[in-house]
């Protein structure tokens, strides 16, 4: 029996650095910053990527498209509001040309502004943030990170970074249940003590709060980081021996030095899906080339999939929008992710696969330095 037709999606990307840039296009290289970012200002929106062979285990299937807002996220936050607005419209009504039916914001897409509801209010299309999925591929991450260096959540202190904006406010919530303590962190004290007093009761835990975030993180054995920063902000001299930190951010929060300099601590991107089917990325003015995602093979981020189960399930609706998320849609989107095929994939970080040999050795070198500092 053949399948029912679904959806198709478009799903709106743009680089999150100058390496970003180049990669996509090499003849940025060697090009001064300026004249790159200037660039980009005029450069019109475009689809980078087709994407086919997303197949849910029915036998359902969906094609789309990455369309292309090319500002960097510092540009998506400091240029006019409504011009950048322009770009990501405009980078949809070309998915609506090639048939998408249902579109994504990905990235800083769907902070800017209001968190994508005057986008879907102006788009001819629904739209989703992906943020749910993203929070739920989040949380299997972070206690999956937990299990992996043997930490009991319910004797731990938890930090969330980015505690106010829509997915860590999420996280906090889901959270609380499993940990002795929840310290809240971001950048406005007088939105995070509001955000705190609103759910403090609510929460099965004991909380606290606070801007500073290097004094949150040298408490706590569980770290989730969800922010916009544009810098890193977590420093490797900061982490508790054997810390867990699971990070939803792009840019990264994690400081690089953090691989070289805490091999006793576990890093892991938490928002990555494994696609069912046989997806391919292929770069649409180079038919048959493949589209670098910087992830393994079938490996999109949980935004990514989130509007492609929409697309599956032929939910033409905006789902993910604004500040606040809906916990009831994270639910119902973990569901949806299982029933077609997605599954949370294999743990990363720093661009490359954290193996069962790479866990090991963090465990030892974890309870090495606790011998060490007894010794």
């Amino acid at each position: 029996m053949t399948a029912a037709p679904t959806a198709k999606f478009c799903f709106v990307v743009h680089p999150l650095s100058l390496e970003d840039v180049v990669r996509y296009e090499p003849g940025a290289k060697g090009k001064g910053e300026a004249i790159v970012r200037k660039i980009m200002e005029w450069m019109p929106s475009w689809a980078a990527v087709h994407v086919t062979g997303v197949r849910a285990p029915d036998g359902r299937e969906t094609e789309g498209w990455f369309v292309s807002a090319a500002l960097l996220p510092e540009q998506m936050l400091e240029l006019p509001r409504e011009k950048v607005y322009e770009r990501i419209l405009r980078a949809i009504e070309i998915g609506v040309e090639l048939g998408a039916e249902v579109a994504g914001l990905g990235a800083f897409t769907g902070v800017v502004g209001d968190g994508g509801i005057t986008i879907a209010e102006r788009s001819p299309i629904p739209v989703t943030t992906g943020n749910s999925l993203t929070i739920a591929a989040g949380i299997q991450s972070f206690f999956r990170g937990a299990a992996e260096m043997g930490i009991d959540p319910s004797q731990s202190t938890a930090v969330v970074i980015g505690a106010t904006g829509s997915i860590g406010a999420a996280c906090a919530k889901l959270i609380a249940p499993k940990v002795a303590h929840l310290i809240l962190v971001a950048r406005n004290n007088t939105r995070l003590a509001k955000f705190h007093d609103s759910v403090k009761d609510e929460l099965p835990c004991t909380s606290s709060y606070t801007t500073d975030v290097g004094a949150a993180v040298r408490q706590a054995q569980l770290i989730l980081t969800a922010t916009s920063s544009t810098q890193e902000i977590i420093q490797p001299e900061d982490l508790q021996t054997g810390a867990v930190v699971c990070e939803l951010s792009l840019p990264h929060d994690v400081s690089r030095r953090v691989a070289q300099e805490r091999p006793d601590v576990l890093v892991t991107e938490g928002g990555n899906m494994m696609v069912p089917g046989d997806p391919i990325f292929d770069r649409v003015r180079e038919p048959g080339t493949p589209f670098d995602l910087n992830l393994p093979p079938r490996t999109a981020l949980a935004c990514m999939s989130e509007t492609m189960i929409l697309a599956l399930e032929n939910r033409r609706e905006s789902y993910t929008l604004g500040r606040g998320i809906d916990i009831a849609k994270v639910v119902e989107i973990e569901g949806l992710a299982a029933k077609n095929g997605f599954t949370l994939a294999d743990m990363r970080a720093f661009d490359t696969a954290i193996t069962p040999e790479k866990i090991e050795a963090t465990r030892r070198a974890a309870q090495a330095r606790r011998n060490s500092a007894v010794a």
